[in-house]
């Protein structure tokens, strides 16, 4: 959002106010020298006496220095828009003097004579009313605001008089082009050059206000849906790659008292039938009362998962230094 900053014209002084007099520029004059601007009756004045600058001491002329001198409206109006009510006891000064002074007033010209009105010279005051026309499609309001009224008023009068509700978008515009909020009428009547031949024209329209959507790519969800799972996913395959009934490693210890359990599954065996195998080139015999001891544990516990090797095949398995078979 745009942000306006406020100056005083106090500020502004250097630019505007004449070294000679210390006071605003009244019909400003510049050297072309070096473009130091005074007042043209001190400028002239100084000059009668001295060739050279009165600030950065360039000689202005060898020998006629009122011939390198011009006058800058430019920069006159400058002054006199800024300054408040400069202009108006300016003219008002020089209707007073040749009032006094009848002789003197064919010479110059109306503006010498104080005879322009802020009109003609079109300056505009903070406290002047203006009058402008405001247009929406093909109805037409007319209104008259002060100069210093800003565009934002303008729209929070709109809203309330026409009962625009908040959920639209009041925008004032000159011809085709919308207005900031901090513009004042003056501001608008000095931008677009309003000669004072009608009432200022402004436009507004209303539409709907634009919400700001959040647009995700696909790509970002799929990592979001991702990051989200992986933690879920990494302990399902975990659960799934380790045996059903695998033992806790936690278990505590058996107490003195209690029977060792051998870590092994309980081997099958017949009467009088012993199962061997070979591994090494060492034998092991295993007796069904050795079996007996092992706590019963079923041998599907250990077979069929990743964890627990290939499904269906014999395991071998070391029992006190021995080999063993299940098949």
């Amino acid at each position: 959002m745009h942000r306006t900053t406020r100056i005083k014209i106090t500020e502004l002084n250097p630019h505007l106010i004449c070294v000679l007099c210390g006071g605003y520029f009244i019909d400003a004059t510049t050297i072309i020298e070096c473009l130091h601007s005074f007042c043209k009756m001190c400028i002239v004045r100084y000059l009668e006496t001295s060739k050279y600058c009165p600030i950065c001491d360039v000689q202005v002329h060898k020998t006629k220095p009122l011939l390198n001198i011009r006058s800058d409206k430019t920069l006159q109006d400058i002054v006199y828009k800024l300054v408040p009510g400069l202009f108006k006891n300016e003219m008002k000064r020089r209707r007073d003097f040749y009032a006094e002074h009848p002789v003197d007033a064919s010479n110059g010209s109306h503006e010498d004579r104080g005879e322009v009105a802020d009109e003609d010279k079109r300056i505009i005051t903070d406290d002047e009313i203006i009058s402008l026309s405001i247009e929406f499609f093909d109805q037409t309001r007319y209104l008259q605001c002060p100069a210093a009224m800003t565009v934002m008023h303008l729209r929070k009068f709109l809203r309330s008089k026409m009962d625009i509700p908040n959920t639209y978008q009041v925008e004032v515009m000159y011809e085709d082009e919308p207005l900031k909020d901090y513009y004042t009428l003056m501001d608008i009547a000095y931008i677009y050059t309003w000669r004072r031949n009608g009432p200022l024209p402004l436009k507004y329209r209303v539409r709907p206000n634009c919400k700001k959507m959040k647009v995700s790519h696909p790509q970002q969800e799929g990592q979001n849906n991702a990051s989200r799972s992986g933690p879920e996913s990494d302990s399902a395959s975990d659960k799934a790659g380790s045996p059903v009934g695998a033992p806790s490693t936690s278990s505590s210890l058996p107490s003195p008292g209690t029977p060792a359990q051998s870590p092994h599954p309980q081997l099958p065996h017949g009467p009088g039938n012993n199962s061997s195998s070979t591994v090494n080139g060492s034998s092991a015999a295993v007796s069904a009362a050795a079996g007996a001891q092992t706590p019963s544990r079923s041998f599907s516990q250990f077979s069929g998962g990743s964890g627990g090797g290939s499904g269906g095949k014999p395991r071998k398995m070391s029992l006190n230094g021995s080999a063993t078979s299940s098949g």
